[in-house]
């Protein structure tokens, strides 16, 4: 059962990890829209090609014309990902140290 206690923990670190490398990139994405950065940059273009797919949903929700030209979905994008940050990593450490 060990096994499965630190596969849980690997997990969550992992995930936990990845919530803060997206939070980063989103963020990232913001600063970039604001200074009018070139679209033909590489590096730009890989941000918002990892960003994206993780805005699409909140843009489809609150679109920009809704908020009077202001895009809210990096706002809600990151409000979300801490929320899950907050729920699943306890969880999974909470259910990690019941099963060791």
């Amino acid at each position: 059962m060990f096994l499965l206690a630190n596969l849980l923990t690997a997990v969550a670190k992992l995930l936990g990890a990845i919530f803060d490398l997206a939070l980063l990139v989103i963020l990232v994405r913001v600063i970039l829209s604001w200074a009018n950065a070139d679209p033909y940059n590489q590096l730009v273009r890989g941000i918002y090609a990892l960003t994206e797919p993780i805005l699409a949903p909140f843009r489809r929700l609150v679109p920009p014309w809704k908020a009077g030209g202001l895009d809210l979905s990096p706002l809600f994008a990151m409000l979300t990902i801490e929320l899950l940050e907050w729920f699943l990593i306890p969880s999974l450490y909470d259910i990690a140290s019941r099963i060791h």
